[in-house]
């Protein structure tokens, strides 16, 4: 069982491949379980309420539970969380522990030895996939520098450790030659991407490349699928990659944590990129490559934040005018630097300028899609219909973005690109039909 972000599902697949190599099999049910392995997310209250819920109906369902995950590194009065609330766990790991999981499990449910299993070839170089069979999560690092106040994320898993360039596209070439047509770039800063290595030479197809964020993408770009970049902070050297947008290369999609665009909130928040010239950073980007997507996050009323604060907020989206945007009013997390700021917001303050924020982007958004009215879109097709299929544009990410509604009554399969015309646009959907 996986919760919470890309990121633990990546984990997920890499235990469950581990799994699958060492003969164990997977139950579509508790009942036919002999042991069950919780994924958890403890980031922001939520994420750890459900998770706490997950784990409580699986010793429910099962009785025999390992819990691995953000969650799973969480203390509460110097205790571990999920010991104090399910102390009949069998074991808790922290993120990012296979390693650690597999010894868990090989203590409590040991693999009986099977002669046919043992002899089975191994599984392919890219392994188990949770997504479906035409994308993927390419995760190229762990943890993150920053100490961002409203986060705790360097807590549960650490500070930046980049993977060797090598073995990422690597395993970028394996997922294409089964068959993904688009792989998400994931980590917790793209744009910080072999700092911590130092940008060390490794070997990619016998070349001697830096591990750098700028080289990778070029690496990728290579590959001929889709690559999109989520997490990308705003620093200078991003600027470099827009022109592979531009050429056709890389998606031109660009998540961008901007958080805030007031200065003083961003210091706050302890954010590694100030916010005076992201309009402009903006506008460079589309002055090289006019169709790319920016979609960013938000977060409304952190602590001290005044109505004018937040005016700088709505103003910078008026003239960012980002296509796709979140936006989250505050919330404590527990152990995050910014609980003890001064200044703290009523939640239905926080809540009225989440909804503000949104009414703003709301009608920006409205306006971008319209523009694509008439245009013939690359659609990647994710679902398919008797007369309508789904699909997605280079504009949109799976699960966090729209989609486009292809009438058609053509025979299309999932993972199969096709060109279509816009003839509509929802509130954050396109609706359109196959070009001819």
């Amino acid at each position: 069982m996986s919760l919470g972000c890309p990121k633990a599902l990546v984990d997920s697949e890499r235990i469950l491949t581990q799994l699958r190599a060492e003969g164990y099999a997977t139950s579509a049910t508790y009942h036919d379980a002999d042991l069950v392995i919780v994924n958890t997310c403890g980031f922001i209250d939520a994420a750890v309420a459900e998770s706490l819920d997950a784990i409580g109906e699986a010793l429910a369902e099962n009785g025999k539970v390992i819990v691995t995950g953000c969650l799973g590194a969480k203390t509460e009065g110097g205790e571990n969380l999920v010991r104090k609330v399910h102390g009949k766990v069998l074991a808790v790991t922290g993120p990012h522990a296979t390693d650690e999981v597999l010894q868990h499990v090989h203590t409590h449910l040991p693999k009986r030895h099977d002669q046919f299993v043992d002899l089975m070839p191994p599984l392919p170089p890219a392994g188990i996939k949770l997504t479906p069979r035409h994308y993927a999560y390419l995760k190229i690092a762990e943890g993150c520098n920053h100490r961002c106040s409203f986060c705790i994320i360097p807590s549960l898993r650490g500070d930046l450790v980049s993977r060797p360039i090598g073995a990422v596209v690597r395993e970028a070439e394996n997922l294409v030659r089964q068959g993904v047509r688009e792989i998400l770039v994931i980590s917790q800063d793209t744009s910080a991407y072999g700092v911590d290595l130092r940008y060390k030479l490794d070997f990619v197809g016998g070349r001697a490349v830096k591990t750098k964020m700028t080289e990778l993408v070029r690496e990728l770009a290579q590959l001929g699928v889709w690559v999109r970049l989520h997490s990308v902070y705003p620093y200078p050297h991003v600027d470099e990659i827009v022109p592979l947008m531009a050429a056709g290369k890389v998606l031109p999609y660009l998540d961008v944590p901007f958080q805030h665009a007031d200065p003083r909130i961003l210091k706050l928040m302890k954010r590694p990129a100030s916010g005076e010239r992201n309009v402009e950073r903006v506008a460079a980007w589309r002055a090289i490559c006019p169709e790319i997507t920016i979609r960013s996050t938000f977060i409304a009323g952190f602590p001290g934040e005044t109505e004018a604060e937040f005016e700088t907020l709505l103003q910078f989206l008026r003239e960012a005018r980002l296509d796709r945007v979140g936006c989250f009013a505050y919330s404590p997390v527990s152990g995050a630097a910014a609980n003890e700021l001064p200044g703290a917001l009523p939640d239905e303050v926080r809540e009225q300028r989440r909804a503000r924020v949104m009414q703003v982007q709301q009608e920006i958004s409205r306006q971008r899609l319209q523009r694509k009215i008439g245009t013939a879109q690359r659609v990647l097709i994710d679902r398919v219909g008797p007369t309508v299929a789904i699909g997605r544009s280079a504009a949109d990410a799976p699960e966090i973005d729209g989609v486009v509604h292809i009438k058609t009554r053509r025979r299309l399969a999932v993972g199969d690109f096709i060109e279509v015309k816009i003839t509509a646009a929802r509130e954050h959907d396109l609706v359109g039909v196959p070009v001819d």
